[in-house]
């Protein structure tokens, strides 16, 4: 959720082909060699020697799934491949937090098996997913980060896990999250600290910061994370990933830690983050739409990214929105993503809504006003005695009185129409996810810090969909991601232009953990 309780202070496509290739001329040969289903991937074990293990777990879920198909490789092979990966790599990042090994490797034989009969399940078939830890798995324990559910096991899996096992995936494990999702480091007392994998010093961001540096590592090929302020963004942009925050009302929070009611709830979205703008658009398909529990969803219909014309669309830019000046490769980025959108057909002018400047002071209001007693209870209904440092400190604020309440609110609803009339002019903003090119540690509590990040929560107040692409690198060998603004349900564009930013820069660049 990355809120502060205001505490002060080579590329994917060329990569697709050479794959294709390799497993094309290794099944022509006599089909690639199995990977051992002996190895125990919770004890300290290497990955297989075979070269077709690092292959797969850099590939998209796009390339999995099409390889599966085609019986270019089978499921098990497949999940051995991110199992292995994962003992290699998760005792350095402690990115995933529970893991159902043995469940996954059998759920994968049996997708192997139903294939071999002629039977499909969907367009995931027998491809290995995790999940953040703030979203409920049936028979697997969600904590959410808080201590109150170290026991929780959920009876049934929330909607995005329910469609996504309904298209065929496989759950490998659960990824790491801050207690409640409330903070852009991602820590708990549950399960500790996750690092980044391109620089353990580093923070991978928050909330979704265990999803992004299990994907961004090579240990899932995708993940669900959830976004109130950019925990889906923010982690997407400091691990080198691509992730999407869907329009508000696109996807059912149902089984998330932080429901679907309340006076924030049109902040929190669920969304998916993978290695490729494409996965993106896959997995968005699969998420989208009504469960007739979430009382918020609309059933707007889905435009297709490959019928957009980036010729027609018109671009604001900027790289500063007035109140904090990004590091000066997070700007270059930008610049360098809108030239790319440019070589592309769009138009591209140097823009931002003046509403912007009020982002700060509106967010606090709105996020102070009972004083926290909608975390308490959710605190209260986890059973969770002593929440940690952000969650203490949200529960401790001071509330509004009704009237106050009332003028905040309707402050936000004018500010949320000003920034609709900058997009009269435009089809999409392009600009920082925040204001740091690398995130160390705990930094974000420090008030400058945070105040970067409302690049990315300006558009969890304003609703629009939102996606988050590699653009270039850090002088520390660190990624940096560009954000992509669009209009309310207009994923298509926004995936679209993150699409080009993606083919012109290069994209996803595995890390050397």
């Amino acid at each position: 959720m990355s809120r502060s309780a205001h505490v002060d202070g080579p590329g994917a496509a060329a990569l697709a082909g050479e794959i294709s290739r390799r497993f094309f001329l290794r099944a022509f040969a006599g089909g690639v060699a199995a990977l051992s289903s002996a190895c125990d991937v919770t004890s300290s074990v290497g990955v297989p020697a075979a070269a077709a293990s690092s292959e797969l777990t850099r590939a998209t879920a796009v390339q999995l799934a099409d390889l599966i198909r085609r019986k270019r490789v089978s499921s098990l092979e497949v999940v051995e491949a991110y199992l292995a990966r994962i003992a290699q790599i998760n005792p350095q990042l402690n990115a995933v937090v529970k893991l159902r090994a043995d469940e996954a490797r059998a759920e994968a034989r049996a997708a192997d098996q139903a294939l071999a009969r002629g039977t499909r399940v969907g367009p995931l078939h027998g491809v290995p997913m995790t999940i953040k830890d703030s979203i409920d798995t049936a028979g697997v324990v969600t904590t959410g980060g808080t201590s109150g559910r170290t026991g929780f096991v959920p009876a049934e899996d929330a909607t995005v896990v329910r469609r996504l096992k309904e298209a065929g995936a496989i759950l490998l494990g659960k990824s790491n999250t801050p207690e409640m999702t409330w903070s852009y480091e991602t820590y708990n007392v549950v399960y500790g600290r996750t690092s980044n994998p391109y620089d353990l010093d580093l923070s991978p961001g928050g909330s979704s910061g265990g999803a992004g540096a299990i994907v961004a590592a090579g240990g899932s090929p995708f993940d669900v994370g959830s976004d109130t302020g950019g925990s889906i963004r923010v982690p997407a942009h400091l691990c080198g990933i691509a992730g999407l925050k869907p329009t508000s009302g696109r996807i059912s929070r149902t089984g998330h830690v932080v429901p679907a009611e309340g006076l924030l709830q049109s902040f929190t979205v669920l969304g998916p983050m993978a290695r490729s703008v494409d996965d993106l658009w896959l997995l968005f398909g699969i998420l989208a739409g009504p469960d007739w529990r979430d009382a918020s969803l609309i059933p707007a219909p889905l435009g297709d990214p490959k019928s957009v014309r980036l010729r027609d669309l018109r671009v604001a830019m900027h790289t500063d929105n007035g109140i904090a000046t990004p590091d000066a490769q997070v700007a270059q980025a930008v610049v360098d993503a809108a030239a790319a959108l440019e070589a592309g057909g769009a138009r591209v002018e140097p823009k931002k809504p003046d509403a912007l400047s009020d982002v700060l002071a509106i967010d606090e209001d709105i996020f102070r006003a009972d004083g926290g007693a909608w975390m308490k209870r959710l605190v209260d209904r986890a059973g969770t005695t002593e929440p940690g440092v952000e969650v203490a400190a949200t529960i401790a604020s001071e509330p509004m009185s009704s009237g106050e309440l009332t003028a905040a609110v309707e402050r936000l609803d004018a500010w949320r129409g000003r920034m609709l009339g900058f997009l009269e002019e435009f089809d999409a903003i392009v600009c920082p996810p925040c204001a740091v090119a690398t995130l160390p540690h705990d930094a974000w509590v420090e008030r400058g810090v945070y105040a970067g990040f409302s690049y990315s929560f300006a558009y969890n107040m304003t609703g629009w969909p939102a996606v988050v692409v590699r653009a270039g690198t850090s002088s520390r060998g660190t990624p940096i991601g560009v954000q992509i603004i669009g209009r309310p349900f207009r994923e298509d564009v926004v995936l679209a232009l993150a699409g080009q930013i993606e083919r012109e820069l290069g994209g996803y660049r595995p890390p050397t953990i």
